[in-house]
């Protein structure tokens, strides 16, 4: 096997345009390995991945020794969440709807997105070149299993399809370089599986380079050979995989040992914290029973696109679901029908408590008693990059994307506690747009749960949380599942990531008659955890 140097890089700091946000790195990529970049959030391990694909510069520092030499640098590819984030912001930001007769604005369809990546931008509402006709052509578009969305606004498609689209996009590009950052996220487990496939297979075959950045260890695929970890903006191990296991096994037996003691204190925290946020809180409604929202025989879908179809269902208080389905089934669209995020809620036969929507209620009378965390939440705060994390969390008590006014004692005294719960402490004035994507995410949950809402909205939530962040994040939320205050309704692909006190499913299947299934038996759920999601 060959040992020359793909790239190499020496003393190199990475800067930004304003700043120098990792001071030091050395690392080399030999011919025939294959990289795994990984670290907590925060950590560095972003900002190695945005210099490595033209988003940041390496930067060589005053050093005789220092070498950048990256023959990829101008053929790089990357796929990531916060690339995908990305993508819906300029989407929105070139929304000329309000323009455009009959006042929708498709913009950027799938098909037009990936076709750029061979031809060139191409004009709005130009026709379409010759390449974009045939892109259905490239095995990629079905290996990404995205065949029948290719003439969809990439602002109307669900989050995983934005990701296999941006894959499909990384693989027809013919860079020879992909950074494939989080590829797992928002796919459902048939996609992990071909994805996984795809992975080991084109690392075997080495035809095309390819650095994984990830949060998690247990969806590592078998082909990675080394491990770059990040952790306090340095690197702290380089090197084989297998001395990387070994560390990992040694975190894990002390993790174990205090997992207890960590919990009981997250407990504690959690208690102290709702005493002091009391008098901001919506107070708990009298029965168990009462029906919190209601939907019959609800119809949602666009021109011959049927998303949901004769949907039935009804949310009671204390009654906390998990609602799953592939990537395409409607899951994301079925909670905008109770944000309001979804004007075709008017259409239908929707109650949200104890309220027909459509009956002149006001949509703040619905937020109120809604705490969201979402991916439409997450790029809408990303427009808004430039506000402080206590301003972030505050906004939470006012349903408000950004604060406007200033915020009460009361709500900086709630608004710190919340931090500090979720290992902030001390950072409130930091902004949103500085921190990673999962710092960022982390930040939307404590916002989401701040008021302790009657019910709290969670579409993938642990998207681009490390394991560390990840496992207090579910922790905190099944306490407050527990609390008796707050209802759940919860989106995941993981397994891993449902929640003990999840014990109703809605399972969505789109093109099968009826489209979803109701799982509300406490025994059965473990095997229908186990089954196709």
């Amino acid at each position: 096997m060959s040992t020359s140097n793909l790239i190499t890089i020496k003393n190199c700091r990475i800067d930004s345009t304003k700043t120098t946000v990792v001071p030091s790195v050395t690392w080399e990529m030999k011919q025939g390995e294959s990289w795994l970049i990984i670290g907590p959030n925060g950590g560095g391990k972003a900002d190695f991945v945005n210099a490595l694909s033209g988003l940041l510069d390496f930067i060589p520092n005053p050093d005789p020794t220092a070498l950048y030499a990256n023959p990829f640098a101008d053929s790089c590819e990357l796929v990531s969440l916060e690339r995908a984030a990305r993508l819906i912001q300029e989407e929105r930001e070139n929304d000329e709807s309000e323009y455009v007769e009959g006042g929708v604005d498709i913009g950027r369809t799938g098909r037009v997105f990936i076709a750029e990546s061979i031809c060139g931008k191409i004009k709005k509402n130009a026709p379409l070149p010759e390449e974009a006709k045939k892109i259905e052509a490239y095995p990629a578009i079905k290996l990404c299993g995205i065949e029948k969305i290719l003439d969809r606004g990439l602002k109307y498609m669900s989050t995983g399809e934005i990701r296999r689209t941006l894959l499909a996009r990384a693989l027809i590009s013919e860079k020879k370089l992909l950074v494939l950052s989080d590829p797992f996220a928002g796919l459902d487990i048939e996609s992990r599986t071909i994805l996984l496939e795809f992975i080991n297979t084109i690392q075997k075959k080495q035809e095309t380079n390819v650095i994984l950045a990830m949060e998690r260890w247990h969806e590592i695929p078998d082909a990675i050979t080394h491990v770059l970890e990040f952790k306090d903006k340095q690197i702290s191990f380089c090197g084989c995989r297998s001395d990387y296991e070994k560390i990992l096994s040694e975190r894990d037996a002390h993790k174990e040992e205090t997992k207890a003691q960590e919990k009981q204190e997250l407990t504690d925290a959690l208690e102290d914290t709702l005493k002091e946020t009391q008098a901001l809180r919506e107070e708990a409604a009298d029965s168990a029973a009462e029906t919190l929202i209601e939907m019959n025989h609800v119809n949602v879908g666009w021109g011959d696109h049927k998303v949901l179809v004769d949907l039935t269902w009804k949310l009671k208080q204390g009654e906390h679901w998990l609602i799953r389905g592939p990537n395409g089934s409607g899951k994301t669209t079925f909670l905008e029908l109770i944000t309001g995020d979804n004007k075709q809620v008017y259409a239908n036969d929707v109650h949200l408590f104890g309220i027909k929507r459509g009956t002149g209620e006001s949509i703040w009378d619905i937020k109120k008693q809604l705490g969201i965390c979402s991916y439409r939440m997450h790029v809408e705060y990303r427009m808004l990059g430039g506000t402080s994390l206590q301003n972030v969390i505050v906004s939470g008590f006012r349903d408000s994307i950004g604060l406007y006014g200033a915020a009460t004692d009361v709500e900086v005294a709630a608004a710190k506690r919340w931090l500090k719960l979720g290992g902030f402490e001390g950072r409130e004035y930091e902004t949103f747009g500085a921190l990673s994507y999962g710092e960022q995410r982390a930040i939307l949950i404590l916002r989401s749960a701040v008021k302790c809402p009657k019910v709290l909205i969670l579409d993938e939530p642990c998207h681009g949380l490390d394991e560390q962040y990840r496992q207090k994040i579910l922790d905190l939320l099944e306490l407050i599942g527990n609390g008796g205050t707050t209802t759940m309704l919860h989106v995941t692909h993981d397994p891993s990531e449902v929640l003990p006190c999840e014990k109703h499913i809605l399972e969505l299947h789109p093109n099968e008659s009826p489209m979803y299934k109701i799982i509300e038996s406490e025994n059965r759920l473990q095997n229908q955890l186990n089954q196709k999601n």
